[in-house]
């Protein structure tokens, strides 16, 4: 697995923030007369704004619940590739950077044993380097 597909699950888990930060958009536009929404185009001339707006906020829950799916989707796909590897170590730093989300320093003190963040970012890289030539991909 490389490093983009381990980190589909993080790159999900940001969408679905956005998402969320424009429903909030939406939402706070429904009530307000002067809210400005970002992303969206500009529609002059008669028509329902309630109705346009409910439309919104409903499709944009719709889609958060799509990514929400898929994210729950990608974390078990996640983990079951985590779960496959053999050595207890490397499925900590794995599961501590793809599943977590921790940052190499993060995953280093939770590691501990005087590991450093350059350490286990290297281990890691070493890792995944062997196991992508074991079944012939490149690594990006």
């Amino acid at each position: 697995m490389t490093k983009k597909e381990l980190s589909q699950l993080y790159w999900l888990n940001r969408e679905i923030e956005e998402e969320k930060r424009k429903l909030r958009e939406l939402e706070a536009a429904s009530t307000s007369s002067t809210a400005k929404i970002t992303g969206l185009p500009h529609v002059s001339g008669a028509h329902d704004k309630i109705g346009d707006m409910a439309i919104l906020i409903a499709e944009q829950r719709d889609l958060i619940d799509l990514k929400v799916r898929q994210s729950v989707i990608e974390y078990n796909r996640l983990n079951r590739y985590i779960a496959g590897v053999e050595d207890a170590q490397m499925r900590m730093i794995l599961s501590l950077r793809y599943v977590n989300g921790l940052s190499w320093q993060q995953v280093a003190a939770q590691i501990g044993g005087g590991n450093t963040a350059d350490g286990v970012r290297k281990a890691h890289d070493r890792f995944l380097k062997l196991s992508v030539l074991s079944v012939g991909h490149v690594v990006d």
